[in-house]
């Protein structure tokens, strides 16, 4: 045969295979052109406290934000109940693909420290912390008939006189009770713990100057502080508070660096994809600094704070060994 034979049919050949590789790669972009984008359907939001209150309110704004953001409803589910270990434990439980979520706060820190090993979840390796979006400031509040009017003047009488001070906190094992013993271990003061049932009857009590102080939540004291029913002492943050600014710290008044503000936050099931985190983290972010977040955060008595990813991720660290340490140290557990 000749050349010119040999010739076409190599070329022939040729043109076969470059038509093969093009009807394989146009093959392949509506596969890759169907990829869908997340979020590509509603996402979950489980809070672990009833509708209403502060987490909850501050979830909803984060929704609402999250959802305009990215173009998918954020749908807020609230699973109240045992000390939030309901909403963990759904999360924990569900796929991580970015469509479940946990909307927690500092409650969830202290999971390790009052139930140990009777939760199905691990509070740190089940979970991605994804970023803060709120903080709401520790407070030492007084009646406004006490004669303290300092931290310095607490603390000396609460060295005069050893576990006579009382402190009121809305319960065994909630956030104010380890406030209260974190400062009294940090200062070497023993105060007079007193339990409620619920943050409403200590402010009552306080007013009422049957109890003597408590490390509150900002929120929960800030009317009264604001109309001189109850007087504040001293906050438990890095900065003064936007919302009490004539309030020093408790560093500013010769409480060391003490801190005990309590962070709300957005965490997702561990193994989520980079880039879904990713885009969350750049949300929550934005969230935390909109002007609309802040007005209503302001409203709640707390404060916008965006710390994602590895910072986040040492914070819950740090907070899980601190509690679990004092709940140690005083035998607490929870029923």
């Amino acid at each position: 045969m000749s050349n010119n034979f040999w010739s076409t049919r190599r070329q022939a050949m040729r043109c076969g295979l470059w038509a093969a590789v093009s009807l394989a790669g146009l093959a392949a972009l509506p596969a890759q052109a169907q990829a869908p984008a997340y979020p590509a359907k509603p996402v979950r939001l489980v809070v672990g406290f009833a509708a209403g209150g502060p987490t909850d309110v501050v979830a909803r704004a984060f929704a609402d934000h999250a959802g305009k953001a990215l173009g998918q409803p954020f749908v807020v589910d609230n699973k109240p109940g045992a000390n939030t270990i309901l909403a963990a434990q759904a999360v924990a439980g569900a796929p991580a693909d970015g469509y479940t979520l946990l909307f927690g706060a500092t409650n969830h820190t202290m999971i390790p420290a009052l139930y140990g090993s009777r939760v199905k979840f691990d509070v740190q390796r089940s979970f991605r912390p994804l970023c803060t979006v709120a903080s709401s400031a520790t407070v030492l509040v007084v009646g406004a008939g006490s004669t303290v009017q300092t931290l310095q003047g607490y603390m000396d009488l609460a060295r005069k006189e050893p576990g006579r001070t009382t402190a009121g906190t809305a319960g065994m094992g909630s956030s104010g009770h380890f406030a209260t013993e974190m400062f009294a271990r940090a200062k070497g003061i023993k105060l007079n713990h007193v339990p409620y049932k619920g943050a409403a009857p200590v402010v009552t009590d306080l007013m009422a100057g049957q109890l003597d102080s408590s490390f509150a939540t900002l929120g929960s004291v800030l009317p009264q502080i604001r109309s001189g029913k109850l007087k504040a002492l001293a906050v438990a943050s890095p900065k003064r508070s936007a919302l009490l600014p004539q309030v020093p710290t408790f560093a500013e008044a010769g409480g060391g660096d003490y801190a005990a503000d309590v962070w709300y936050g957005v965490l997702a099931p561990a193994g989520i994809p980079d880039v879904v985190a990713k885009a969350l983290e750049r949300v929550a972010a934005e969230f935390a600094r909109s002007d609309a977040a802040a007005d209503r955060l302001r409203g709640l008595g707390m404060d916008a704070e965006s710390s994602c990813g590895n910072p986040f991720a040492q914070r819950i660290a740090s907070e899980v060994a601190t509690y679990t340490q004092i709940a140690k140290e005083l035998d607490l557990k929870a029923e």
